[in-house]
């Protein structure tokens, strides 16, 4: 008579639980203890999946395509002899579906700034599994450690606009375990507002004094012109 058989294990064969849509994974399922012949079964969410007779000791190996957000499981498996009912069953095994990411989007609530103000910058990817971490740049410098989200909202920067220079141009990059996923955002810039109230001032300044030229030559014309031309006559 067969021997008792033992609980039997579910593993995921060599990747990861980590799973792509359309990606092929095998679960291998066999006993510690007990004796062939043995019938396993695969379940998926309790249903029947597919069946294998084993005659000797090697695991069953169940391969199948994730095509679906309902293939990720939970599946068990079940390993009885054909003679008895002594079936019993596996540890739950559940895949993790992961998406890659959309392009994130960077802004900021003003794009307009001044000397001496704090402003902030926000980088968020509408699409794309869970965590996503971001990066936020300068040029090609990094200016921010990397910033892990466990929920579905932006990561946010302060900054503090000390020169021209800190105006731009910035981007961010995001991440997740989705293989090759990073991307990276649009450009941002900030304006200076009093760089152009300079600018603006400048000109003003330069037509002030142009026109106070233009009235002094005028003012200056009848005592300086007119008296030399009568002396000359």
């Amino acid at each position: 008579f067969p021997g008792i058989l033992s609980n039997p294990k579910l593993v995921l064969v060599h990747r990861s639980s980590n799973v792509v849509m359309n990606q092929n994974v095998t679960l291998s399922c066999c006993f510690a203890s007990g004796s062939p012949p043995v019938r396993y079964t695969l379940f998926k969410h309790n249903q029947q999946v597919s069946s294998l007779n084993r005659s000797d000791s090697t695991p069953a190996l169940f391969t199948f395509t994730i095509s679906s957000a309902s293939d990720v499981g939970p599946y068990k498996c079940k390993a009885e002899h054909n003679t008895s009912s002594d079936g019993k069953y596996s540890n739950s095994l559940n895949f993790t579906l992961i998406e890659p990411i959309s392009k994130p989007v960077l802004s900021s609530p003003t794009s307009h700034t001044t000397k001496g103000q704090n402003v902030t910058l926000s980088c968020f990817a509408e699409n794309g599994s869970l965590p996503i971490t971001y990066i936020f740049f300068k040029g090609k410098q990094s200016i921010s450690p990397p910033k892990m989200m466990h929920e579905r909202e932006a990561a946010v920067i302060f900054l503090f606009i000390n020169s021209s220079t800190d105006s731009g141009t910035y981007k961010c990059k995001a991440n997740n375990s989705f293989p090759n996923s990073m991307k990276y955002s649009n450009s941002f810039n900030f304006t200076l507002a009093e760089e152009k109230s300079h600018s603006q001032a400048l000109i003003i300044s330069l037509v002030l004094i142009l026109l106070l030229l233009a009235i002094g030559f005028a003012l200056a014309i009848p005592f300086f012109i007119i008296p030399s031309y009568k002396a000359s006559e």
